[in-house]
């Protein structure tokens, strides 16, 4: 019968006197002949449905989005020719219009193109990613902040310069952990290569976030549209009266719900590459039948209440970072800098705590996508392991994930720029006096930003599952793929002293 990986038998690994999380039997069913499924391999304990209000609560924030949408742009649609049909021939002059659709529509394609590009050269120039990603975010940030602060755009000037001079530092301080990083980066680029359908669901992924951020951008504009108080016809037809309160909570709560969902569609793409690239480091000779649709369908049910939950935390985080961003942008257009630098503090303190919550969630969903364990346990259990096998140290030499983000932040920063320089040359009549202009500024670097998030997810997944399976099996990683082995031992001797302990 298939060998079976339990989550109390891989609680035991932590302490190396108990028996080794593999056999060396293939996963083969005897009386059929056949290759166990994923299934399988990596049982589920009882009870197999897991944080099942979280689940319940995010379907209930999608309906909910779903409903705003739908009354926003029935209500935009009554009044189309209002606020026109293309860039130019709007009469809106209170709120966003037709204008800002096709701005953001601009910013969807413009992210999907970049995003995808990028997946596709670290894909084929995996060496030099790193240096590349580096350079280009120090020269482009740089560059948008002089033409923005040319501009005596301030605010977003000095944001930009503050991102570019930190990326200047991070990149210097990180030249010795360069080639640990580019050997996990080929190795999980290797494995995408042979197993499982790790493009074909980076490519779906990227796809639906754009999609996705087509129908927030519409149904942000839509809002505005619909309930914006003024000389608005919108107003008098359809479901509800206009206020400033109406406009302020439902962007409230699309946003919060975009971001959730968002947030979802990453974390559900990582648990699914997750199980693929926990089957090859277990099973390299004989890898489960179906590995990506088993990953698919243990995401879609046993695990989608934990995957919503842990989604929820981080959705929370980011947007109170986008509410503080919002915030230092409007100040310092205002003139108050006190405000601005304060709103600046709490970003980064939120930022911060953004970073705790990924890192944890990262490694306990690769946890959960083999093991379909509830959130919390499984994000202690995870981090014990962590902790205990010496593999943060691995963690931290690994650049992977900061060098990904920067390539996100390239992203947002070609997005940010664009929707800058659209309403800087259409000017559009609700912008007159540009108090809209840091809102949208913000909301498209957002955009850009989740986007390319979306679509590196599948790379840094993989080796996000290596180190969590060498925490938890470190001998299958000396017997199972020691060329591997004998290479990361070459770039970090210590690794044989921290996960061998």
């Amino acid at each position: 019968m298939a060998a079976h990986h339990s989550p109390s038998t891989v609680q035991t690994l932590i302490y190396p006197d108990h028996n080794r999380l593999l056999d060396d039997s293939d996963p083969v069913d005897m009386e059929n002949n056949e290759k166990a499924t994923f299934a399988q391999t990596f049982e589920v304990q009882r009870p197999k449905y897991n944080d099942i209000w979280a689940g319940v609560l995010f379907l209930l924030f999608c309906a909910g989005f779903v409903a705003v949408s739908g009354i926003s742009l029935q209500g935009y649609a009554t009044t189309k020719g209002f606020n026109g049909g293309g860039i130019y021939d709007g009469n809106n002059d209170f709120g966003l219009s037709t204008n800002t659709i096709i701005l953001f529509v601009l910013c969807v394609a413009s992210a999907l193109v970049l995003s995808y590009a990028y997946v596709l050269l670290a894909r084929f120039f995996t060496k030099q990613i790193i240096w590349i990603t580096g350079i280009l975010n120090v020269l482009w940030g740089l560059g948008l902040a002089i033409y923005m602060l040319s501009r005596r755009y301030w605010s977003g000037g000095i944001v930009m310069l503050v991102f570019s001079l930190f990326f200047v530092f991070a990149f210097f301080s990180w030249r010795r952990r360069i080639p640990f990083s580019v050997l996990m980066l080929q190795t999980a680029i290797d494995v995408s290569r042979t197993y499982g359908h790790v493009y074909l669901v980076s490519l779906l992924g990227g796809l639906a976030a754009a999609a996705f951020g087509i129908w927030y951008t519409i149904t942000l504009v839509a809002v505005y549209v619909r309930f914006e108080p003024g000389a608005n016809p919108a107003c008098d037809r359809g479901a509800g009266g206009c206020s400033t309160a109406t406009v302020i909570g439902l962007i409230v709560f699309i946003t919060f719900t975009a971001y959730w969902m968002t947030e979802f569609l990453k974390n559900y793409i990582h648990t699914i590459i997750s199980g693929v690239y926990g089957s090859w480091y277990f099973r390299p000779t004989a890898l489960p039948s179906g590995p990506t649709r088993g990953a698919i369908r243990r995401a879609s049910t046993y695990s989608f209440g934990s995957i919503s939950f842990g989604s929820l935390l981080v959705a929370i985080i980011n947007f109170l970072r986008q509410l503080c961003s919002v915030g230092q942008q409007s100040e310092a257009q205002s003139g108050d800098i006190v405000g601005a630098i304060a709103f600046c503090v709490l970003r980064c303190f939120l930022g911060v705590l953004e970073w705790v919550v990924q890192f944890i969630n990262r490694y306990a969903f690769s946890y959960i996508a083999l093991y379909g364990k509830a959130y919390i346990p499984a994000a202690k259990d995870t981090w014990r392991m962590i902790r205990d096998r010496g593999i943060d140290a691995l963690v931290n030499e690994c650049l992977i994930g900061p060098v990904f983000g920067m390539g996100s932040f390239f992203v947002a920063f070609f997005c940010g720029l664009l929707s800058f320089l659209y309403v800087t040359f259409t000017k559009p009549a609700y912008n007159e006096h540009n108090e809209f202009t840091p809102v949208i500024v913000a909301f498209a670097f957002v955009v850009g930003l989740q986007m390319c998030n979306t679509m590196t997810v599948p790379l840094s997944s993989g080796i996000d599952t290596i180190f969590v399976a060498m925490a938890w099996d470190p001998e299958a990683m000396r017997t199972q793929h020691p060329d591997l082995w004998d290479q990361i031992v070459a770039r970090y001797p210590k690794v044989q002293q921290a996960v061998m302990a």
